[in-house]
This record gives structure tokens, C-alpha cells and sequence, in this order.
């Protein structure tokens, strides 16, 4: 696979992974890092705030899947952590049927509004 080729299904899957968790009841929204803040709203789309994915690295040849959010006060934040897991490992099933090694999934609750 070329690297734009690879470049290409990271950012689909990124995308996929995004729209999950935004879906998920009792996420506020993905916490954006700190080239998205001091970048502002005026600049061009960039990977998506809060949703970092990464293959291997350490020799295996995992899929590492790092989220971030904020999550809603009238919610308990270890219960949207837990929906915000399966559905990013939901979407990592559908999206990647062949993948034999599976995914790390990490989910941070960085705050509640």
C-alpha cells in the first residue's frame, strides 16, 4: 500500500471513528487538542479534533485508537466512556472486517459541561 493510499484509509477511518462517537448519548463533543485551539475557527479542516489513530509503532501491528471528549453533566462519565469504547470498536469492526489483530481503544473524559 502507498503511503497516500494509507494516508487515505487512515483519514476515512478517522472520519468513521468521529461520526461514532459524536453519535454516542452523552458525549458534548470531542475535546479538541492544542494545534485545533490555537489555530481557531478560521483554519482549513485538519484531522478531526479529539480522535488520534495510529498503526503499529511497537511492533505489533495494532490499530491504536485515542479519543477524547467531553461528556454531558447530567450523565455519569464512566458510562458514556464505556458507550463511546463499543461504539468506536463497533465502527472499527465494520470498517475493517479483515483486520485480524484487534484495536486498542483508549476513551478520555477530559471534562462535563
Amino acid at each position: 500500500m502507498t503511503q497516500h493510499a494509507a494516508h487515505t484509509v487512515l483519514t476515512a477511518l478517522t472520519e468513521d471513528v468521529t461520526k461514532a462517537v459524536e453519535d454516542v448519548a452523552g458525549v458534548a463533543y470531542l475535546r479538541p487538542g492544542v494545534a485545533q485551539l490555537l489555530r481557531g475557527a478560521v483554519a482549513p479542516a485538519g484531522r478531526p479534533a479529539g480522535v488520534r489513530i495510529t498503526r503499529g509503532g511497537d511492533g505489533a501491528d495494532l490499530w491504536n485508537v485515542d479519543v477524547r471528549i467531553v461528556a454531558l453533566s447530567d450523565t455519569r462519565a464512566l458510562d458514556v466512556a464505556r458507550a463511546t469504547r463499543a461504539a468506536v470498536e463497533a465502527c472499527l469492526t465494520s470498517a475493517l472486517p479483515r483486520d485480524a489483530k484487534p484495536a486498542r481503544v483508549s476513551v478520555t473524559v477530559t471534562g462535563l459541561v
